[in-house]
């Protein structure tokens, strides 16, 4: 030994690639003794738009749940900023759950509770803010999903697409790095569906969070997408991955290119 040793420097630091906001290694999903999904893994970078993509019943919910906590897989291993979170202890996964947040395909909104009330919950939960600073807080997040104004107004009294936007202010409350999305343009109109996609980018581009969208809608995939996974059902698992044009430009898979070449919808370089 010559006594010596070499120690990284900040540059060479810089230059390391930064880590995974997701890693899924080898997850099996299913309910009730039967698998939906086996060995699928992949990994989502910090700041991507990511789309989990996919047929009806090719498992795409599914997926998201057992990602997010919501079931527990039956095998493999789910990351979050390199912390392990599918087979943590609870008092982890509850700081971990800090770090993402969720928007349902209704929005999942309380009926019973206004705009605001629904944005304040995870403030109230999972911080010790001042009612105050809370306000504060809720206001900033309904105006950045232009809800200016329907803070006092109940789920029931504004519209689908106002919904949507409520409960991603609610997702993003606690300011989260990472924020999971369930077929967001369900139940909505082309025009409010691209708005939606625009606020989608919006939070992305401004607080560089990452973002995981499960949908089968073609406009959003090639409009949003940095990179897709496509699952199928007969595979029970991933059968492609990359960029949603080269995909559908070079896939050598048939049900790759069927599903990504749909003539009702946009075709890639439209």
């Amino acid at each position: 030994m010559n006594g010596t040793s070499h120690r990284q420097n900040p540059d060479e630091a810089s230059a390391l690639p930064p880590a995974p906001a997701i890693e899924v290694e080898h997850l099996e999903c299913g309910y009730e003794g039967k698998v939906v999904l086996k060995d699928v893994s992949f990994t989502v970078r910090p700041g991507e738009i990511f789309f989990i993509i996919g047929g009806s019943g090719c498992g795409k919910s599914t997926l998201l749940r057992h990602l997010v906590g919501l079931n527990q897989p039956r095998a493999g291993l789910v990351k979050f900023l390199g912390q392990p979170f599918s087979a943590a202890d609870p008092a982890t996964r509850r700081q971990i759950l800090r770090t993402f947040g969720m928007l349902f395909q209704g929005g999942a909104l309380w009926t019973s509770l206004t705009l605001r009330q629904n944005v304040a919950l995870p403030l109230e939960e999972y911080t010790t803010l001042s009612a105050r600073d809370i306000e504060e807080v809720v206001a900033l997040k309904l105006r950045q999903v232009g809800l200016v104004g329907f803070e006092d107004y109940f789920p029931s009294e504004i519209s689908g697409g106002m919904k949507k936007r409520a409960g991603l202010a609610r997702a993003l409350a606690l300011d989260p790095a990472i924020v999971f999305f369930d077929e967001p343009s369900a139940g909505l109109d082309p025009v409010t569906s691209r708005k939606l996609d625009e606020l989608i980018r919006e939070v992305r581009d401004t607080f560089g969070t990452t973002i995981v969208v499960v949908s089968h809608e073609l406009a959003s995939i090639f409009d949003l997408a940095d990179r897709v996974v496509m699952l199928d059902s007969a595979q029970q698992g991933i059968i492609a991955e990359g960029h949603p044009r080269e995909l559908a430009a070079s896939s050598r898979d048939p049900r790759v290119r069927e599903f990504l070449r749909r003539d009702d919808l946009p075709k890639p370089g439209a």
